[in-house]
């Protein structure tokens, strides 16, 4: 049971922690329970954090999709 839910939220995730894992040389589980700790003593920061960096990858991997089809014209 435990497994199946942390398989559903690694599909459904934004790919934050992933993204800044691999940029910084970190392990993925070590910022993932940085943002949950933080998120308790900050009352909720983190979080926010969380969704404007995941909303800052989702528009900029659309751009970078937009640009290859015009380059490829």
């Amino acid at each position: 049971m435990f497994q199946r839910i942390i398989t559903f939220f690694e599909r459904h995730s934004f790919g934050v922690c992933t993204y800044l894992g691999e940029r910084f040389h970190i392990s993925i589980a070590k910022i993932r329970l940085f943002f949950i700790y933080s998120s308790f003593l900050a009352v909720g920061f983190p979080i926010i954090f969380y969704f404007l960096a995941a909303f800052t990858l989702d528009i900029r991997g659309y751009v970078r999709k937009i640009r290859l089809k015009y380059w490829d014209i």
